[in-house]
Parts: C-alpha cells; structure tokens; sequence
C-alpha cells in the first residue's frame, strides 16, 4: 500500500508554505524526500500540480483544487488522530518504529508488552532492519539509530551510549590464538560489515593514542546479528556493541579480547522522529517509555 497520506501531506506544506526547503523543516524531513513525495503523487495524478521555475514556485490550476482538497482532508485527519469525540489526553492510535535487529530484539522487545499494557488504545508496527531508511519513505514515526546523527532536520532523544568491544568464541581463539596486541590482527579473520558506511579498521588504545588499525577478513555481514551468529559459529573476530554481546560474554558463548587496548569509545543511541510544530501524543509517550525503560546495557 502506498503512502498517499505522506505524498498529499508534503504538497499540501510545499504549497502553504512556498518552498521545498520550507516544507521539509515543517515535516522534520529532507527537501529531497519531499520532492520525491510530491513528484509520486504528480505522477499517479497524471497532472501538475505545481508549476517549478528557477525563481519561483507556483500552483496549477488542478494543484489550487486539490489543495483544497487535501488540506481539509488533512485536517480532518489530524483530528482523529488527536482522539476526535474521545479523551485525546490518552494516546491513541497506530505508531509504526523502526529499530536495528539487535536494538530490536535485545532492548526493545522486551520492554514492549509493558507499553501495550499501560497503553491499551495504542498499537505498534516495530520493523527491523538494519538498512538506514527514510522515515517519510518508510511511513515510521520513531526510528531508533546507533551512531552519530546525519539528518539535524529530525528531532532526537538520546536514549543511551553503548561500548563497542572486540570479540571471538573460544573454539576460534583455541583454534587460531588470542591476538595479544592490534597488530597481531593482521594475522585473524575480522568479521566486518558490508554497509557502505562501514569502516575496514578498527580504532584502538596504543601508547597513550588512539590508532586505527586496518582489519581483513572473508565474510562481510549486512546486520549486527549476522555478525554477532557468524562470531558465535567461531568464524573470526568481532567488534559489535557490548548491549548486543553482553549476554554472550555472561554466558561464555563469547570472549572479549584486547581489552586492554579498548580506546573506551561508545555510541550514542537515540530515537530520531519528525513531526509538526505540535508533536503528535503517541510519538512523545512512545520515546518517553524508551528513555525511562529500554535500558542500554554496556
């Protein structure tokens, strides 16, 4: 199902407020989702809306009727989503999140089934991934993300900060030895990442400095948890956030190495979200509990 809400939204804030850029600070979102956004809803119209030169931006004549439109159509639909004809100081409705498998299944799904509870008109649509997605493209209302920010357009809670920690069962380490120092990597099988942004090194603590050491290995994962199961299988080396491993390394499945060389660097964890001026109360209640219960391990 297409996101014909988001699409009619995003013209109707492009065409009060007369810019693309405008438009995207309102909907805490970029100037390119937006115009993606109102080019889709352009072209399943099979009209133009709105009519783009290098100096101005103007309406058609079908974009000033179906901005009529939609912008009481809007309205109405922000009126039930504000508890219209009921107690709208109780949240209510569907709020869909998207998290990391890890964040997921370790932080968030446990603490769940107490939001549900103490939130009875509420319901969730959590989605895993560990893809960086657009929230306008994606139809999420919370994203959780691990690292630093890159969109400021969106607002953001921190949650918390996670150590990362380089790890390895111990069938591999008897198998291929203990790394004593960051050199003696060169020698291992590194489980890295495959994601573009992912770095082919690994910072350590080396006489008083912090370095980057250069890590080689056969297998590239997508996710944190692919990553996590193939150091479990005992195929090399990892270097994963300790609220991922924590319960491995407790349970002996996992051995933390070269901790001595730990640069003591950690990640901070927030909850991104866009929204209007008036945040919707769904999303605050939401990123409240987080804050209060998703506690970050490590």
């Amino acid at each position: 199902m297409d996101n014909r809400l988001g699409e009619m939204e995003a013209f109707v804030q492009v065409a009060r407020r007369g810019s693309f850029a405008a438009a995207a600070k309102a909907l805490r979102c970029t100037p390119s989702a937006v115009s993606r956004a109102v080019a889709r809803l352009e072209a399943r119209l099979g009209v133009g809306l709105i009519r783009r030169t290098t100096r101005a931006m103007t309406l058609t004549p079908e974009g000033e009727t179906y901005l009529a439109r939609a912008g009481e159509l809007i309205a109405e639909f922000d009126a039930i989503e504000d508890g219209f004809g009921r107690d709208a100081a109780q949240p209510s409705g569907l709020l869909r999140v998207n998290a990391s498998v890890p964040f997921g299944t370790r932080v968030i799904l446990p603490v769940l089934p107490r939001f549900l509870l103490e939130q009875p008109r509420m319901r969730v649509d959590l989605a895993l991934t560990d893809d960086v997605v657009d929230l306008v493209e994606a139809r999420a209302d919370v994203a959780i993300r691990i690292g630093p920010l890159r969109d400021t357009s969106l607002r953001a809670k921190l949650l918390g900060r996670s150590r990362l920690a380089v790890v390895a069962a111990p069938a591999y380490l008897e198998r291929c030895g203990t790394p004593a120092h960051p050199d003696a990597l060169t020698h291992h099988d590194c489980l890295n990442f495959s994601f573009r942004r992912s770095l082919d090194t690994w910072p350590f603590l080396v006489d008083g400095m912090v370095v980057q050491r250069p890590v080689h290995g056969r297998f590239f994962g997508n996710s944190g948890e692919v990553v996590r199961l193939m150091a479990l299988g005992g195929a090399g080396l990892a270097r994963l956030a300790r609220f991922h491993v924590d319960e491995d390394i407790a349970a002996g499945r996992l051995v933390p190495v070269l901790e001595e060389f730990s640069p003591g660097d950690a990640e901070d964890i927030h909850a991104l979200y866009a929204g209007h001026e008036r945040l919707s109360l769904r999303i605050r209640c939401f990123v409240d509990f987080l804050a209060a219960h998703a506690v970050v391990r490590g």
